[in-house]
């Protein structure tokens, strides 16, 4: 089943589209609270399509989540409860609740200890809106907060910008040959991954 591909270059059109930029910059920012579309799917066919602004939409998807995460984390600490009920329909629930237990006792060891539990948090297959809100439950101080969202989001958009623009014309064009079998492959890894995440905690 082909699917991936038209999505691919669905996606590439939209990264030559003249607001492409304020598009990134959106959805970095919605991504952080809510929204559940990686904000890399848009910035990959961006860089690809014009790769000497790789550090510019690294830099306008890192700007966005920071501050998506900053209204992830007002929400949480002033919003949870009225909200509460639909997480739990969404699913998010028990992982919020995880992680706010974690936030928790790291917070109470050490108010800098959080930091690296959130850095590290960046390589678990667990969407950002999950620690966004978890901290603002928790009251996460502010500084340790942005910071490690900033290492920990800025990791992933400046790598990714690196790869597509060193790798430059020949990533497209292999990414665009091998794009449904990558994609399928991606999947499958996301959910060992994610199971073998889960069967550990």
């Amino acid at each position: 089943m082909r699917l991936f591909k038209p999505l691919y270059e669905m996606a590439m059109r939209w990264a030559v589209h003249p607001r492409a930029e304020p598009y990134l910059g959106g959805l970095s920012f919605v991504e952080a609270f809510i929204f559940p579309v990686a904000p890399e799917l848009m910035l990959a066919p961006m860089t690809l399509a014009k790769p000497l602004r790789a550090w510019r939409y690294a830099t306008i998807s890192l700007a966005g989540s920071l501050l998506g995460a900053l209204i992830g984390y007002a929400l949480g600490h002033y919003a949870f409860d009225a909200v509460k009920p639909l997480f739990a329909d969404l699913g998010w629930l028990p992982a919020i609740e995880t992680w706010v237990g974690r936030l928790r006792a790291d917070a109470a060891a050490h108010p800098w200890g959080v930091f690296l539990t959130l850095v590290l948090a960046g390589f678990v297959p667990v969407p950002l809106k999950i620690f966004t809100w978890a901290s603002g439950i928790v009251g996460v101080p502010l500084l340790p907060f942005i910071a490690s969202m900033a290492v920990g989001r800025g990791k992933r958009v400046y790598l990714l910008a690196a790869l597509l623009r060193y790798g430059g014309r020949r990533a497209e064009q292999l990414l665009h040959q091998h794009i449904e079998w990558l994609g399928w492959a991606v999947l499958g890894a996301l959910g060992l991954l994610g199971a073998w995440w889960f069967w550990l905690h």
